[in-house]
């Protein structure tokens, strides 16, 4: 029997089939991979909240300080909420890390990264295991903070412009008077010194987003331009001090400013500092 060859005709027959059946995988492979990993953002939340809520059983109902302050003594203010390690303790009787409180209730130190980032920080691993004692490796600075791709807001205090009022973040499990339910929620805001001109950021990926690399310091998030009047749509996830995690769209979220002042009632100036981060309008009381 003579063996022949395809002819170009039945080639190119051949790869436009293929083509066709790739146009149809991929879409659905991308989002069964972004399905993926937003289950596995969700039970991370889940997992930190549970291991809040554990840490305060132990420690008479209280949640543990906020890392996420600037300066010493009676001289400080609050820095961006994503903060996994603050730049040095404030005080001799709080720590600077997260995991010096949350280590023996979180041993993955993966569960503190929303999966659906761009990448990982190269140094969860080894600042979660070091605590206090980070130290980056590759600058001369012996105290690095290190910000993570959700916002922990325990113990926090931010600026809510619009309602004129301070955000106040869960202190203990029993709540309290215009104390918010509010552990944990993914990244979404704008106006972070990191772009000029501002734009929106996210650890949730959304159309029109580039990546915005990490650096020594902080972890990469998603980016795409625009202004405060055009938000776009993203599905984002928050925790809440009963442990559940439910989804809330951008649209139906709260602009909060990184406050200057340690009483929370003094923004950073706009176009300075961490820029606004938004939260869920549920987590207000």
């Amino acid at each position: 029997m003579v063996k022949r060859g395809f002819t170009l005709v039945e080639l190119l027959v051949v790869v436009s089939i293929i083509a066709s059946i790739m146009a149809i995988v991929l879409p659905a492979f991308r989002r069964a991979r972004l399905q993926a990993n937003n289950l596995v953002s969700m039970n991370n939340q889940k997992q930190i909240t549970s291991a809040i809520n554990l840490f305060a059983n132990d420690n008479h109902d209280r949640y543990p300080e906020s890392v996420a302050t600037i300066g010493y003594g009676e001289n400080w203010n609050w820095a961006d909420p994503r903060s996994l390690t603050g730049p040095r303790q404030r005080s001799p009787r709080l720590h600077r890390s997260m995991s010096a409180y949350l280590k023996d209730y979180i041993t993955d130190p993966g569960v503190m990264f929303c999966s659906c980032s761009p990448k990982e920080y190269k140094y969860l691993k080894q600042s979660w295991e070091a605590g206090d004692n980070w130290d980056n490796p590759e600058t001369l600075n012996p105290a690095d903070p290190v910000g993570g791709s959700f916002c922990f807001y325990w113990n926090y205090k931010g600026v809510l412009e619009e309602q004129n009022r301070v955000f106040q973040g869960p202190r203990d499990q029993s709540g309290g008077r215009r104390q918010s339910t509010l552990l944990v929620s993914d990244y979404f805001g704008y106006g972070n010194w990191r772009r000029t001109p501002p734009e929106f950021g996210s650890c949730e990926i959304f159309d029109n987003a580039t990546e915005e690399s990490e650096t020594l310091l902080l972890s990469s998030y998603w980016t795409a331009s625009g202004t405060l009047e055009e938000i776009p749509e993203v599905t984002l996830r928050a925790g809440y001090t009963d442990g559940h995690v439910e989804s809330y769209s951008s649209r139906d979220a709260i602009p909060m400013k990184v406050s200057i002042s340690s009483d929370g009632k003094t923004p950073y100036p706009d176009g300075v500092g961490p820029g606004i981060f938004y939260i869920p309008a549920n987590a207000i009381q």
